[in-house]
């Protein structure tokens, strides 16, 4: 029984005396109300953050019993916490470009043999030449959304770029017998695919990038109709500014003077919100890019180049602002209310032409 008389718990709240019995509880003043807000954290603590670290530590005593594990249950944790988390959202989905070397518009690269690599700063099969440049490492996550946001395993990612001149090869003049900077990865089990390259210039029209096809598996590639996602990864100024002051940049700092994410004919719809990679390291040590991309396999797909004819290589060389366009707002889902083409229909050589009015830039 509670030996203090009625009177006296009637001036009590949880189980502190009130300063001001005649008034309300809320009345009682700042000091008593910081008291009780103090107090109540307090209690989520222990059952909250409390529950968990004890959670862990009993973790760390059963690994602790075993000396096959005890080394790893002691050491810190490496992994970046964006690199595993699931995507939130699906990645917007962009035109490929005038540019794409998948068959869809003149030179399929994903049909040679060697395709498959992570180092991309080579040419490969018959080619020789090479990409000079401040390293990059380009780390993608991919997140299955249609299984719930678990990493896709097993999915095929497919990168391009352009060189520190502003060309592409397979197409700009002076690179069209190079294939590099060009590349696929097949995904972890965490959903990660991991490529080495060089930071890719700013050229005329367009935000600096890195256009990348996401396909179901490795056996699917030979045909750019069964891309399950066609975006771009936006890089961060700060990252740009500090390489474009570098030798072999000079183009890309007026280039970049003239844009932002906000203008960029692919970004501007968001100001590269979902498509801006997170980036760490210096001009000296290398660049490493990394961004989650949440692939939907039941919305469609509106991926594709752009403009041109199939076959028929874009005009402008270096610097020059092709007339094939990349972006149009809310294209996949256009696509899909115009024609209820899912991702499972077949695409064949409208993929190139969707879009003939198009003026803009890749």
């Amino acid at each position: 029984m509670d030996p203090r008389s009625p009177h006296e718990t009637m001036l009590r709240y949880e189980g502190r005396r009130l300063p001001r019995p005649e008034e309300e509880v809320v009345d009682q003043g700042l000091g008593f109300d910081l008291g009780t807000l103090v107090s109540r954290r307090r209690v989520l603590g222990f059952l909250g953050v409390g529950a968990a670290t004890a959670g862990l530590a009993a973790c760390g005593a059963t690994g602790g019993s075993s000396a096959g594990t005890s080394s790893s249950a002691s050491s810190p944790a490496t992994a970046s916490p964006s690199a595993t988390a699931p995507a939130a959202e699906e990645i917007p989905d962009e035109t490929a470009g005038p540019y794409p070397g998948d068959g869809s518009n003149g030179p399929d690269v994903l049909e040679q043999s060697g395709i498959v690599r992570s180092d991309l700063r080579s040419s490969f099969g018959d080619a020789a030449g090479a990409a000079a440049g401040v390293p990059m490492t380009l780390e993608l996550t991919v997140a299955d959304l249609a299984g719930g946001g678990v990493p896709f395993a097993g999915a095929a990612v497919y990168v391009w770029h352009c060189d520190r001149e502003g060309r592409y090869s397979l197409y700009s003049e002076g690179v069209t017998e190079e294939n590099y900077l060009r590349g696929v990865q097949i995904a972890d089990e965490d959903g990660k695919v991991r490529f080495t390259s060089i930071f890719p210039a700013c050229y005329t029209g367009r935000w600096p990038h890195v256009h990348f096809e996401v396909y179901p598996e490795q056996a699917s590639i030979t045909d750019s109709t069964s891309a399950i996602a066609t975006s771009q990864v936006a890089l961060p100024k700060n990252a740009c500014d500090a390489v474009y002051a570098t030798a072999g940049y000079a183009s890309s700092v007026a280039n970049l003077a003239q844009l932002t994410l906000a203008t960029d004919n692919v970004f501007g719809d968001d100001g590269g919100a979902s498509q801006l990679g997170a980036v760490t390291g210096n001009v000296s040590d290398g660049y490493t890019v990394t961004l989650t991309a949440g692939v939907d396999t039941t919305t469609p797909t509106g991926g594709g180049m752009a403009g041109a004819p199939a076959g028929a290589p874009p005009a402008g060389g270096p610097g020059q602002v092709p007339r094939q366009a990349e972006h149009r707002p809310g294209r996949r889902r256009q696509l899909h209310l115009l024609t209820g083409r899912t991702r499972s229909s077949p695409l064949t050589a409208e993929r190139s032409t969707r879009w003939p009015d198009s003026s803009t830039t890749p």
